[in-house]
């Protein structure tokens, strides 16, 4: 670049994933989360192209900010499957047993809103047979990695150290512990599931304690798509769209 010459965008880009570390953990999830509020723009029988977007739109924050990624560890794989199985039987468990047997209210207390009739939520209802799998297949591909991808960056390798240290989080190590942010991201979470808010706590503090455990956001990041993904299968195969 010669002297006086602007730097192009792909510098200012990868000079602001060197700069601020947070962004490259944070931004990916926020960008989900903004292009989550695209399904609710586009028909039903359209619904599979919102889910490619959230799906490859964060995917390339990360791809773009990949270098500055800390390191992502081991896959653990069969410590994976086994975490996962656990989580998933846990959520659908759990779930039912907070609501149907403990009577907690199904969305968060003041949350905005009400719960989703769990009778309406069916993604074959009112559709084409190809129509509903391609929604179907398109959401639990997006669950399976870019949710999991980006959900694991931001909570155990963000949060879950920034409330540790949030000015200086990048100097505290994958991993590591304190009861504050250990169970302050468990509380955290229920905003993000305000409709399964009381599974999602322990399912967090389980998440939480692997990641402290094995140290590894490659691992966490298995399992939570693997979680994701044996959960939907469960959610199909029962038609237990409340879990949808």
């Amino acid at each position: 670049m010669s002297a006086g010459e602007s730097p192009g965008l792909a510098s200012r880009i990868d000079t602001l994933g060197r700069e601020r570390p947070d962004f490259v953990l944070m931004g990916p999830y926020l960008a989900y989360l903004l292009l989550l509020a695209v399904r609710d723009w586009v028909p039903v029988e359209w619904q599979w192209t919102a889910n490619l977007l959230r799906g490859v739109g964060p995917l390339v924050i990360v791809w773009m900010w990949r270098r500055h990624l800390p390191a992502l560890g081991k896959p653990h794989i069969p410590l994976a499957i086994g975490a996962a199985l656990v989580a998933a039987a846990g959520w659908a468990a759990g779930h039912h047993f907070f609501v149907e047997t403990l009577g907690l209210p199904q969305r968060l207390p003041l949350f905005p809103g009400t719960p989703d009739d769990p009778t309406e939520l069916s993604p074959f209802a009112g559709l084409s047979a190809a129509v509903a799998w391609l929604n179907v297949v398109t959401k639990i591909g997006v669950a399976v990695t870019t949710v999991a991808v980006v959900e694991e960056l931001f909570w155990r390798g963000f949060l879950l150290r920034a409330l540790i240290s949030w000015a200086e989080f990048e100097k505290e190590p994958l991993g590591a512990f304190t009861w504050f942010s250990f169970i302050g991201t468990s509380l955290i979470s229920t905003i993000q599931h305000p409709d399964t808010w009381a599974v999602s706590i322990p399912c967090w503090l389980f998440f939480n304690a692997v990641m402290v455990w094995k140290k590894s956001l490659l691992m966490m990041m298995i399992t939570h798509g693997l979680t994701n993904l044996f959960l939907y299968i469960y959610v199909i195969y029962a038609g237990d769209w409340a879990l949808w």
